[in-house]
């Protein structure tokens, strides 16, 4: 394989179903077409290690991306990425997450860009979709009320100046959602729960294995294994208009405010909204994000007033 193959399968792996459009732009970023990547899917294609069998619903002849079984075999033999057991079908490309998996991916690709730019870090695989996180003690199977799983895991860093005028270096994670307007407000806010009761999840030990702990003080909150900090989370909405947005922006709010279980869980979530037009067009250092508790200026993605804000 090339080199750009070689660094295409892997992302194509970590993130399921790619445009030729969003590769170019993760990893050629000066291209001006799509024209060299798309010799090089086919290449992949050739040899078997590449599907593209589905094209997008919403944009008429544009081919999507995504890695066959024997592309799989190649990724995790390999070693560089974790082997996860979700298998990228033609049905399942076909289907209607198909949209919701691209603009996950046009999340992490907003972030990817605007990182070049400002001279910070996240490349191409520093986001992961749906990592599954255990908030309930019990047997029980992915998906249901025992685990957490974000649409996206993503890690950046970024570089800014502390008070003193020395560079400092921020290691940030984000939980990442994303809404195209297709579920109710009150499913959205649910996830919230979710949030607020995975931050304060304590493991317990399973009956008759080992010993108990003499205090709760030895025992930690299950994120504190995965996270430095707990991370931020981050809801971008899309599939709207404007003002539809506006909208269940501002319902959410209104919903986390009246909801007292929230209320004691508030102060440990960083929770913001934003779109991803907005992501996309300024970037996520840009006041683009209003939390979702408390005063609604806005702020960036690191959950700070901007400083026309603070100056207020």
């Amino acid at each position: 394989m090339s080199t750009l193959g070689q660094e295409a399968l892997p992302v194509l792996y970590r993130h399921r179903l790619l445009t030729a459009h969003q590769l170019t732009q993760l990893l050629r970023p000066a291209a001006t077409s799509t024209r060299y990547i798309r010799r090089q899917l086919e290449v992949l294609h050739d040899r078997g290690l590449v599907e593209a069998s589905v094209r997008r619903t919403s944009r008429a002849g544009e081919l999507l991306w995504y890695v066959s079984a024997l592309g799989c075999e190649v990724v995790e033999n390999g070693g560089e990425l974790a082997p996860r057991a979700y298998r990228m079908t033609s049905d399942a490309a076909a289907s209607q997450l198909q949209e919701h998996t691209l603009a996950v991916n046009d999340v992490g690709l907003a972030f990817v860009q605007h990182a070049r730019r400002l001279g910070d870090e996240c490349g191409p695989l520093d986001w992961d979709p749906e990592v599954a996180h255990r908030l309930r003690d019990g047997d029980s199977r992915v998906g249901d009320e025992a685990f957490l799983v974000p649409d996206a895991v993503l890690h950046y860093v970024h570089t800014g100046t502390a008070g003193d005028g020395q560079q400092q270096r921020m290691l940030l994670t984000f939980f990442c959602e994303i809404d195209r307007a297709t579920m109710s407000i009150a499913r959205l806010a649910a996830k919230l729960h979710a949030y607020a009761r995975y931050s304060r999840y304590i493991p317990q030990p399973a009956p008759g294995r080992g010993r108990p702990k003499a205090a709760s003080g030895y025992r930690r909150e299950a994120w504190r294994a995965r996270y430095p900090a707990f991370p931020r989370i981050l809801l971008v909405l899309d599939g709207a208009s404007t003002a539809q947005l506006d909208r269940r922006q501002d319902d959410l709010r209104a919903l986390a405010a009246a909801d007292t279980r929230l209320h004691s869980a508030a102060p440990d979530l960083r929770a913001g909204i934003t779109t991803l037009d907005q992501l996309r067009r300024y970037g996520p250092l840009a006041p683009i994000v209003t939390p979702v508790f408390g005063d609604a200026s806005p702020t960036d993605a690191l959950l700070r007033p901007s400083p026309a804000a603070s100056a207020a």
